[in-house]
């Protein structure tokens, strides 16, 4: 008698779409901007945090598209945007740091 392993049902993902070019990608390869319940945006390193989420592709000119556009703005439903472009541009300038010492 042969061993039946279990099936599992394939997850559909769904990819992401970026507000600054409207590229769509997976999940993983996108940034995650956050509207927390305060109504502040803030960097979503882990992709989990709660609150309404918009993507960005790790690219400076997506994330510069999306500041002319005001697209973060539209998409998560605030007034004003704050720092969040400055801190985007960094926390992706320490990865591609990060990632050419390796």
């Amino acid at each position: 008698m042969t061993e039946m392993s279990p099936t599992f049902p394939q997850k559909n993902r769904k990819p992401r779409t970026c507000v600054g070019c409207g590229e769509e990608s997976p999940k993983k390869a996108l940034l995650r901007i956050v509207r927390n319940d305060d109504g502040t945006l803030s960097y979503d390193p882990s992709g989990r945090a709660q609150g309404r989420g918009a993507y960005l592709c790790s690219d400076i000119t997506c994330i510069n598209n999306a500041k002319k556009k005001k697209a973060l703005q539209r998409s998560l439903k605030v007034q004003s945007e704050g720092d969040i472009y400055e801190k985007l541009i960094l926390a992706l300038e320490k990865v591609n740091n990060d990632e050419s010492i390796k």
